[in-house]
């Protein structure tokens, strides 16, 4: 009776590759034995006649760096990381091939123990990221909860062409991709970007609705896809989703986003004149990647970044609503003077523990003094209460200062009241902070009297 072999753990592959790691010179040299060998059989008592061919120079270096690279891809295949990684998080694994870290079981454990330990949430934020690129309704938290209507039943990509790669067909991919991780169907397969080209001709429909199509005598069945394809002779595709998958999309962006915005006025009630702390005080700290745009929008650079000789200004900046003083931590390496104003006693007290100078008190209470060169906040979120405090807190600003706030996205994509220059922050900047809705920049310069 035969066996069932096993399959590989991660801790099998790691085995294989330190063992192999560890024979890399006698592989190398066992290879120069036996081409020498070779040689040797094409001669008589050793007298030369002609090369037997060119002999190929193989360096233990060069086999480390393969045999590095391939135990890494063995583990995140044996993983099934690349059904549950985002299609940017696949892209940042790729470009770590290049140069990888050593391969040993805690660092692959640090790499993907993630995934495992929340894997839906990145199956969602892979859905986040493909989507919020198509269509800014797909950034707005106020179109994806459940019930409302307003996502779009189609999408555009432009630029297909007649080509077999390139950058439209890359979001075709990634948007199959992430719709199959969602609905768990399979993955995106070459073959059904060829069929679709082939089966169809210009300007007619090509719908994957679960039938098997054939490819240079392949067979691919992708079940049903939920969407229907069309093509146009100016290069570009139509993805017209159908009423399930559009349900889907707009269910897998309501649970990531989630429902953090308690404190929503009524639609079409504009946000009152009252100083009123908001009532949820749920904190969200701003990440060291948000803190970081924030300050670099703003125009408060790293002293490393001026060239020799010129020194970096010593900016007056405002934080309103400073929290535990995250924001300043990092004004305060970038040579700023700061103010941070906090309503929260025990933050306000944190801030100050840190060493910076924290005014505990409600902002919107504060009387403006127009004597601050840049004003970097992140304000509450709750409703619109987020446009008092950009409001109040531009008369803070000198003329000419510069304003920077981290509003949610639907400040810019939904409300527009407040004008001004707009960065979207990545899907997921604040995941670590305990939120998920779409965030970005909002840049406002004061004009000067």
């Amino acid at each position: 009776m035969n066996a069932i072999a096993l399959p590989s753990t991660v801790g099998d592959l790691i085995d294989e590759y330190a063992a192999k790691a560890a024979a890399v010179d006698k592989a190398v040299a066992d290879f120069d034995h036996a081409w020498t060998a070779i040689e040797a059989a094409a001669t008589v008592h050793g007298t030369f006649v002609e090369s037997i061919g060119s002999r190929p120079h193989i360096r233990a270096a060069d086999l480390r760096k393969n045999l590095l690279k391939s135990g890494w891809k063995a583990v995140y295949n044996r993983l099934q990381i690349d059904r549950i990684a985002s299609a940017k998080d696949k892209q940042l694994f790729e470009r770590t091939l290049a140069d990888p870290p050593p391969l040993t079981f805690d660092n692959a454990k640090a790499t993907f123990r993630d995934y495992f330990e929340r894997p839906r949430f990145h199956v969602l934020r892979g859905l986040a990221e493909v989507f919020v690129d198509l269509d800014p309704a797909y950034k707005s938290h106020s179109k994806v909860r459940i019930g409302v209507k307003g996502l779009p039943k189609r999408i555009i990509i432009t630029g297909w062409g007649d080509f077999s790669y390139g950058y439209a067909r890359d979001r075709f991919r990634d948007i199959v991709n992430a719709l199959a991780a969602y609905q768990g169907k399979p993955g995106y397969e070459y073959g059904e970007i060829r069929a679709m080209d082939a089966a169809h001709q210009v300007g007619e429909d090509a719908v994957f609705d679960g039938r098997s199509y054939n490819w240079r005598d392949e067979t691919f069945a992708t079940g049903d896809r939920g969407f229907t394809v069309r093509k146009f002779r100016n290069g570009n595709i139509h993805i017209l989703f159908e009423a399930q998958t559009l349900l889907d999309i707009n269910r897998a962006l309501a649970e990531f986003y989630g429902e953090v915005l308690p404190d929503a006025e009524e639609e079409g009630v504009r946000p009152t004149a009252s100083t009123a702390v908001a009532k949820d005080l749920q904190f969200y700290w701003s990440p060291p990647e948000v803190v970081a745009a924030a300050l670099d929008f703003a125009g408060i650079h790293s002293p490393r970044d001026y060239s020799y000789g010129h020194k970096a200004p010593e900016y007056r900046v405002l934080e309103p609503s400073c929290g535990d003083g995250r924001i300043l931590d990092e004004m305060r390496a970038r040579g700023c003077k700061a103010l941070g104003i906090e309503c929260h006693p025990g933050r306000a007290a944190e801030a100050r523990a840190n060493g910076h100078a924290v005014l505990t008190g409600n902002f919107l209470e504060q009387p403006p003094t127009a004597d601050f060169d840049k004003v970097v906040m992140n304000p509450p979120f709750y409703g619109r209460h987020y446009v008092k405090h950009v409001r109040h807190a531009e008369m803070f600003l000198k003329p000419g200062g510069t304003l920077v706030a981290v509003l949610p996205a639907t400040a810019h994509y939904d409300h527009g009241e407040l004008q001004g220059d707009w960065r979207d922050l990545p899907v997921g900047s604040f995941a670590d902070a305990g939120t998920n809705v779409p965030t970005g920049l909002l840049r406002i310069i004061r004009r000067a009297a």
